[in-house]
């Protein structure tokens, strides 16, 4: 356990596993989202908030943020209903679970969760970020996410191929929710031609090309954009692999770090996810914690590709990963 601090409860209103994960906060007070999913075993839900916890501090310290990483986790059981009261239970649960860290953690949407459900956190507690516009907070942080997947994405088009001009690149999006859906559209208003993919068959209309999940990773293309779950890049995956640049928002995408490694022996370029996804996080904190403006906050964002850029030249100069130097600029901050 490298976690400074993490509590499982039940939740009194709801009966539900509720989970709060704090990884660090050697930067400042923890920040992290909200997730709301089914889990085979709460013990699952367990082990996400504590892998996505460790991956927001390193998020918020390789993105210049003064904030540490946690993670909240409401398990639902399965052949458990989510009705419409339990929902606001649990999520006044969670509210007061994260009211008792004293200031030390604050909460936002997240998988499964989004602004409407913060203003029912918010009745529990003030330590909860993304309410809708009309009650004071940030919104959605899906656009800021997207833009800087986007800038990401540039970035290591430009150290690939030279050039961050999209026009006529291939560039397969596994994931169309609401990141990946607005990344997909950056991209292809850019000039890509834009191939999708989604576990929910309804998403086939977007009007962009389709390709079946199962074939999504492994479809020969310029740019891979994970987008969906995390756990999807895998040491038995790496030898199927057609694509030079891999760059998305899905959270924990390797199965192990050693597959950074592996992909970069394949001559795969592929940007750390929490490098590539922090556009929420710097939006929301920068606006409703520091007072940005709009546009400064948004300047922010866009910067990441600066960010990525570093980071490649550095794993290319020095005959690293970018994992390994994306880390070094996380430790940097984190390390006294």
């Amino acid at each position: 356990m490298n976690h400074d601090e993490v509590k499982v409860r039940r939740g009194p209103r709801s009966g539900l596993a509720l989970i709060v994960a704090i990884h660090s906060r050697a930067l400042g007070p923890a920040a992290g989202g909200i997730r709301l999913r089914r889990y085979p075993d709460w013990r699952d839900g367990l082990a996400d908030a504590l892998r996505l916890s460790e991956a927001m501090t390193l998020k918020n310290a390789a993105a210049g943020l003064d904030f540490g990483g946690g993670k909240s986790v409401i398990a639902l059981e399965p052949g458990t209903s989510l009705t419409p009261e339990l929902r606001e239970a649990a999520l006044l649960d969670l509210g007061e679970m994260i009211d008792s860290f004293g200031g030390s953690y604050f909460g936002g949407p997240d998988v499964g969760t989004g602004p409407d459900d913060m203003v029912v956190v918010r009745r529990a507690t003030s330590r909860v970020f993304c309410l809708p516009a009309e009650h004071g907070g940030t919104g959605s942080s899906s656009v800021p996410t997207a833009a800087g997947v986007y800038a990401a994405v540039r970035a290591g088009a430009r150290h690939v191929f030279g050039s961050a001009d999209l026009t006529g690149r291939t560039v397969v999006v596994s994931g169309l929710g609401s990141v990946g859906s607005l990344v997909a559209r950056h991209v292809s208003e850019a000039g890509a031609r834009v191939l999708v993919s989604d576990v929910d068959p309804a998403k086939r209309a977007g009007g962009f090309e389709w390709v079946e999940p199962a074939k999504a990773l492994r479809t020969p293309a310029d740019i891979l954009v994970p987008a969906a779950v995390g756990g999807v890049l895998s040491a038995e995956l790496v030898p199927e692999l057609s694509v030079p640049l891999i760059v998305g928002p899905a959270n924990n995408q390797l199965t192990e770090d050693p597959v950074a490694a592996e992909l970069a022996a394949r001559g795969v370029v592929w940007v750390p996810d929490f490098v590539a996804s922090a556009g929420g996080a710097v939006y929301v904190l920068l606006r409703e914690v520091e007072g940005l403006s709009h546009a400064a906050a948004m300047s922010r964002v866009e910067s990441i590709g600066d960010t990525v850029s570093a980071v490649l030249t550095a794993a290319r100069d020095k005959g690293t990963t970018p994992l390994a130097e994306a880390l070094a600029r996380a430790s940097a901050r984190l390390t006294p």
